[in-house]
């Protein structure tokens, strides 16, 4: 069976009405592409993102969402306005939420239960930190990640997680090409459902080390953050997944 090839951006706490001319840039290029092509701005963008995104091949998607449908909840948005907004992913667990809000494996997993119920697919991260890893300990960690994030439907549906090795996301660190090799092949025998599953590498890509690193077997695409703020960059990626495929 073949896997889904996906590239996401994560615009993370960046961008204005001004920068959806990013869209219709990079539009040409995935029209090109096998890949999935995906771009999560920020909230305040998304339902703009999705019109600047119709008729073309681009999806659009949340970087969280709130477990439940509905209530008193200020601040929050929930799965089924994300997807009324024209989202179809929606970005989960992200080292930052867990480190900045304090979000749990079981906080996760509510939240991947809610995505899904809204027919949004769910992004689901996860990765260690600099001294898990200095402690030999990074697959064990993730291993608890994943056993602890995954919907209790996880066997029967395809699943997107992306690894993110914590340590190497903006502090100049670079993971080893043996290391994401390593920890992606510990994920995928970890996933019920493996043959299906796609599997991203979330640290620090860019166009100078997008090829190698999506060559990979066990590498199904990226979850991209600054290199997605700029369309060259962004699409210099989408073209590297494409030679993938060939």
């Amino acid at each position: 069976m073949t896997r889904q090839t996906l590239i996401a951006g994560n615009w993370k706490m960046h961008g204005l009405t001004e920068a959806l001319g990013f869209f219709g840039a990079i539009a040409p290029i995935a029209a090109k592409s096998p890949a999935t092509v995906l771009v999560c701005p920020p909230a305040t963008l998304l339902q703009q993102a999705a019109r600047a995104c119709d008729g073309t091949v681009v999806r659009v998607g949340g970087q969280d969402c709130h477990a439940a449908p509905s209530g008193a909840h200020t601040g929050d948005i929930s799965a089924a306005m994300l997807r009324d907004a024209g989202a179809t992913h929606v970005i989960l667990g992200h080292s930052e939420r867990r480190a900045d809000h304090g979000e749990r494996d079981a906080d996760i997993r509510a939240k991947a239960e809610a995505a899904l119920a809204a027919g949004l697919v769910p992004v689901i991260c996860v990765g260690e930190t600099l001294s898990e890893r200095e402690a030999g300990r990074e697959v064990e960690i993730v291993a608890g990640q994943l056993a602890g994030s995954l919907p209790e439907n996880a066997a029967s549906v395809d699943l997107v997680i992306a690894y993110e090795p914590v340590w190497a996301i903006g502090t100049g660190l670079t993971a080893s090409v043996a290391d994401v090799a390593s920890m992606h092949a510990a994920i995928r025998e970890r996933l019920p459902n493996p043959a299906t599953s796609c599997i991203l590498y979330g640290g620090s890509v860019k166009p100078d080390n997008a090829a190698e690193l999506l060559g990979l077997a066990d590498v199904d695409g990226a979850l991209v953050g600054g290199a997605s703020l700029n369309a060259s960059d962004f699409t210099a990626i989408i073209e590297a997944a494409s030679r993938k495929r060939e």
